[in-house]
């Protein structure tokens, strides 16, 4: 993922930053605990296409 794009996206929910996760690709809202997916190279920032966060992923 490109550094340059993860420094200017943003969660679609809160705004707020989000982190590249390579397994499963996907760009992560720890605030909101969502999985944005990845999908050839193209990061899905829809709320409708976001997965929610298992338990073991959820920030501490």
């Amino acid at each position: 993922m490109d550094k340059k794009l993860l420094d200017i996206i943003a969660c679609p929910i809160c705004k707020g930053p989000v982190e590249y996760r390579a397994e499963p690709e996907a760009l992560v809202c720890k605030f909101d605990r969502l999985a944005f997916p990845i999908r050839d190279d193209i990061p899905v920032m829809l709320e409708e296409e976001a997965q929610p966060l298992e338990s073991a992923d959820a920030p501490g």
